[in-house]
């Protein structure tokens, strides 16, 4: 089967909450589990589209819009936590009538797969976590002040002008505030319509999508991590500006096998990451 010809197919799941968003692709095959993919944030699992059709040709993969991100319904407290977000997800993931699953996760969604593989070892067999952050005290508290734009709904309708710069200047520096040239990224900006699509999922989410990443950045990983016990593939693409934690990472965690790959940001990079994912699920059928 080719790329192009994998569906992915939309739906809502009702939990407490409200309706959450996920996106399906492919069928499950005999001794394999649903894979559950978690997004990075800013934006939605539109996202993992590309990454969906590669790995959807070999088993069922499910991508849910993190709560108060994309379509998905606003969490339903003001402050929440990691644990909450976990939580609330398996929740969701309970609804679609799925028992057990693996998880793959990136940046914020790598922060959520790693609570639900440490709390629900019963649930998730494994876990993949492509790219994650672990701050230092300083640079924690420097981004929890500084990385989330504090976004005002107006009649001018300024909100759009301020987020697209925010999506934009993502790609451009790390972190996206500190514009110039010791802090710029070498990675380019995406093509037009990428970057679009980007920015109006971040649109739809304004009042709330800052809610998962200030409790992806204020996640106690030191604390939490050396508590993965299920099999666990880290790795982290090496354009990727969280690879400078990549060692220190696989130091704490233990992973059954740690690897920097080319990335998804090229078809042929894409594929090569896609058939590192696909190795190691395989090899636990």
């Amino acid at each position: 089967m080719n790329q192009t010809a994998v569906k992915i197919v939309r739906g809502f799941v009702t939990i407490e909450e409200g309706q959450v968003h996920y996106r399906q692709a492919g069928e499950t095959q005999a001794g394999q589990l649903p894979l559950l993919m978690f997004h990075a944030s800013p934006g939605s699992a539109k996202s993992l589209e590309p990454l969906m059709q590669v790995l959807a040709r070999n088993r069922r993969v499910i991508a849910l819009d993190t709560l108060g991100n994309g379509d998905s319904c606003a969490p339903r407290q003001d402050n929440p936590d990691l644990a909450y977000f976990a939580q609330a997800h398996l929740r969701a993931i309970t609804a679609m009538g799925i028992a057990q699953f693996d998880a793959w996760g990136a940046h914020t969604g790598a922060n959520i797969a790693c609570e639900l593989a440490i709390e629900y070892s019963d649930r998730v067999r494994s876990l993949i976590i492509d790219g994650i952050g672990l701050y230092s005290p300083q640079e924690q508290a420097e981004l929890l002040m500084h990385y989330l734009p504090s976004v005002h709904i107006d009649q001018q309708g300024s909100q759009f002008h301020l987020l697209w710069n925010f999506v934009r200047d993502a790609y451009l520096f790390w972190p996206w505030y500190q514009k110039d040239s010791q802090h710029r990224r070498a990675i380019g900006l995406p093509n037009a319509s990428e970057l679009h699509d980007k920015a109006v999922e971040v649109f739809k989410a304004a009042r709330t999508f800052h809610l998962s990443y200030k409790a992806a950045l204020s996640y106690p990983k030191e604390q939490r991590l050396p508590l993965i016990k299920v099999p666990t593939l880290l790795t982290c693409s090496r354009h990727d500006m969280l690879h400078v934690y990549f060692q220190k990472l696989a130091d704490l965690v233990n992973p059954t096998r740690a690897e920097s790959t080319a990335g998804l940001g090229t078809p042929d990079a894409l594929q090569e990451t896609a058939a590192l994912f696909e190795r190691f699920l395989d090899d636990l059928s």
